[in-house]
């Protein structure tokens, strides 16, 4: 490690450090990887936990939140197993399910009779063994961001997901993660790479109890020429939680891109997304719904870069907020030069339901060419008065009147899932929602 880095300085970061220093040895991947923690976690050392005056870190200020580091994860016992097991989301959804329980794989609770044709699943200790630097250091994503460092520095577990060229699996992969049991801090990596022509869906969910965990994880995609991928993620972690997230995509020539993630867990939660655009012709489509209540903090960070020729990106996100809740949406669209025929465009919205609820929007371009087409926009308000009046005088309920215009805003969203079983269930659990804030 660099010996000449800034002290340690909070109760957390000694922590961290201490728990580093303990795991490294025995942290999969052998030396190389070894190098490669060591200066991801030497990169967090030297600047110590982001607060409100790093720029990217204003809104969520990872040092106050993070006022303690929870202890690393052990192999779930037999009692946090079965209470996972009862605990698994989106359990009628049709898909191969990889388990994950504090962030160990759980093979008794995953679906592990094979993958489909064209379609390979191992564990991410094969990767670190193989090529641990591709595997750590990944291209197109910020290492010296705390969050990714953080995951680099001490990830134990994870996958490893490769699509073969023109493959095009008919169920979904869904790799579901539960926290149980006592307070712990847990790091996972999900890897995916889609050949030429090829097409996967990824499901991705974050479910735990009320323990106060602390969640670190990371999904690396890589989309080859033509490829086509859909990623939907739930997070509904439980109150008292601290979830960290990292999306890193890498788009090829003509390459196509979906996200839908809906957000309800959580005491604190973010979630960053770094698309880089790698090929020319490639689309993406990144949305998102925050509902929020109590006190929860959930941030969503967007960085979009265009650096290649007649590429668009559209990216839509939605927040409904009460009680005290607060939704960040930092975005950001960069144009490279010679990124010519870029078609860019980025909206936030949010619904305060609440006087004391609070939304920041940021969103940003940066453009470095002349003939491009972008745009971006925020919108903060209440609901309408004129249409909950009609609907009051239809005789709905004031409660229920709410409900049914907050489905009709986030609707938007989460009617885009296009496989009709996960559509319905995380439409259920947002129905959920707003039937418990009433």
């Amino acid at each position: 490690m660099n010996a000449e880095v800034r002290p340690i300085r909070t109760a957390a970061e000694s922590a961290l450090a201490e728990l580093f220093a303990s795991a490294r040895e025995d942290a999969p991947g052998g030396e190389a990887a070894r190098r490669v923690r060591d200066d991801a976690f030497a990169a967090v050392a030297s600047r110590g936990l982001p607060n409100k005056r790093v720029e990217d870190w204003k809104y969520t200020d990872l040092r106050a939140l993070m006022r303690e580091a929870r202890p690393l994860a052990d192999a779930p016992t037999a009692e946090e197993m079965a209470a996972a097991r009862a605990m698994l989301p989106l359990a009628g959804f049709d898909a191969q399910r990889i388990v994950f329980v504090n962030g160990r794989l759980a093979a008794d609770l995953s679906d592990v009779a094979g993958p489909e044709d064209g379609v390979s699943i191992a564990p991410l200790a094969v990767a670190l063994a193989s090529d641990a630097a591709s595997a750590l250091a990944l291209k197109g994503v910020p290492n010296d961001n705390a969050a990714v460092a953080l995951n680099t520095a001490f990830v134990a577990d994870g996958l490893v997901v490769a699509v073969t060229d023109g493959a095009k699996p008919g169920r979904p992969i869904h790799v579901a993660n539960v926290q149980t049991g006592d307070a712990h801090a847990s790091y996972g990596r999900v890897l995916v790479s889609v050949g030429k022509e090829a097409s996967v869906t990824l499901v991705e969910s974050h479910v735990g109890d009320a323990s106060p965990h602390q969640t670190n994880t990371l999904v690396g995609l890589d989309l080859a020429d033509g490829a086509e991928a859909t990623l939907v993620k739930l997070q509904d972690e439980g109150l008292g939680s601290l979830h960290l997230a990292t999306l890193g995509a890498r788009l090829g020539a003509k390459a196509r891109l979906r996200t839908v993630a809906l957000a309800v867990g959580g005491v604190a939660a973010r979630q960053q997304i770094f698309l880089d655009f790698c090929g020319d012709k490639a689309t993406a489509d990144v949305t998102g719904v925050t509902l929020a209540g109590g006190r929860r903090h959930l941030d969503t960070t967007l960085v979009v870069d265009h650096t290649t020729l007649n590429c668009a990106s559209r990216e839509l996100f939605k927040s409904a907020l009460d009680g005290e809740a607060r939704s960040v949406f930092q975005g950001k669209i960069v144009v490279r030069p010679g990124a010519q025929k870029t078609d860019g465009k980025m909206m936030a919205q949010a619904l305060l339901l609440s006087e004391t609820a609070e939304a920041n929007a940021k969103p940003e371009l940066e453009i470095f060419a002349d003939d491009v087409v972008c745009g971006h926009g925020a919108t903060v308000g209440a609901l309408d008065e004129d249409l909950l009046f009609y609907l009051k005088a239809r005789g709905i309920p004031q409660a229920e009147a709410e409900s049914l215009l907050v489905q009709a805003f986030v609707g938007e969203v989460l009617e885009g899932i296009e496989n009709e079983s996960l559509r319905e269930a995380l439409t259920a659990r947002a129905d959920r929602w707003l039937a418990e804030r009433s």
